[in-house]
């Protein structure tokens, strides 16, 4: 069967996530999860689409969102009719922000934060929110509940790690000779010397694990936080994001981060660069110390409005 769909088609149901299938007139249809969380129904309906327009067959993409393969250039219409009814619907591609990772969180024996909440609240807020707003190139935010980085947050272009500071208080310590705490410890930030338990704030990575292990109740609690970072990527060029130099207790304060640092890509970073070559080339401290202020906000509509990226040109 010779090729007869244009490149002009071909770009235009791109922008609606159909990617074409290799050497044919077919498509996969690329559907958004919000966070890799799917209901029975929405399960069902995506087996059905396949089987009714596609080739039967459903795939999964390294950012959880569903493709399903084998759709025919006329039928791209019907099969977002279909998937519809159950709210599901395709996307996530362009020079913009794409689908949110997320690990799953409070499910997972180690998770610190509500890893599924906050997606849904970034998925929301930026990539339903800012699904219009050009950027220079393709921005991925992924949000790990722990330390563990399933996910690898720090390869996204924002990255967020749950994080749960121990509240250490020294003054219930018995420097036991066999310290349950010490002993817990995954990466030996926690060491009993001189008679007393010290925790290496340099070394300990808020892991959690620590907390309510000692039975005098030196770590009976801990703070729930959450770690930021910023300029990661993977891909034919790899660079991995640099954390801000604050753990942040606010959720609230997160979303402004991440709003900022969008903000701040859309107005200082060149078409087709990838915001670690905006921060290299502006420089860490630079871009830090605008994210941690809140003069960006006070020019969102500025900088939203103005008339950025728009030829494309992304160089990887």
């Amino acid at each position: 069967m010779g090729l007869t769909i244009t490149a002009e088609d071909e770009k235009r149901v791109k922008a609606l996530g159909f990617l074409r299938n290799k050497g044919t007139n077919n498509f996969s249809g690329r559907i958004i999860t919000v966070n890799g969380k799917i209901t029975a129904a929405q399960n069902k309906c995506i087996a059905e689409a396949a089987e009714l327009y596609g080739n039967g067959i459903v795939t999964f993409t390294t950012r959880l969102t569903v493709e399903v393969q084998g759709i025919p250039y006329d039928k791209i219409e019907d099969f977002r009719t279909y998937i519809a009814k159950e709210g599901l619907v395709t996307g996530g591609t362009g020079s913009k922000v794409r689908p949110i990772v997320s690990c799953k969180g409070t499910t997972c024996q180690y998770g610190l934060i509500d890893t599924f909440g906050l997606s849904e609240e970034i998925h929301e807020k930026f990539y339903n929110g800012y699904s219009n707003v050009r950027l220079p190139h393709k921005f991925k935010i992924g949000v790990g509940g722990c330390p563990n980085n399933c996910i690898k947050p720090e390869l996204n272009d924002l990255g967020i790690v749950g994080q749960l500071i121990p509240n250490f208080d020294e003054d219930f310590c018995n420097g036991c000779k066999k310290c349950p705490v010490e002993d817990v410890c995954p990466i030996n930030a926690a060491k009993v010397s001189e008679g007393i338990l010290h925790i290496d704030e340099n070394e300990c990575n808020n892991c959690g694990r620590c907390v309510e292990k000692c039975p005098f109740d030196t770590i009976e609690d801990g703070t729930v936080g959450y770690k930021v970072y910023i300029g990661g990527r993977w891909g034919k060029r790899v660079a991995h994001g640099i954390p801000l130099g604050k753990i942040f207790t606010d959720k609230e304060e997160v979303m402004s981060v991440i709003e900022k640092t969008i903000l701040l890509y859309r107005e200082q970073g060149k078409t087709g660069e990838r915001l670690s070559e905006t921060i290299e080339r502006l420089g860490f401290e630079n871009v830090e110390a605008q994210i941690l202020s809140n003069e960006i906000l006070d020019r969102k509509q500025e900088i939203l409005e103005a008339n950025l990226h728009l030829t494309g040109g992304a160089t990887c």
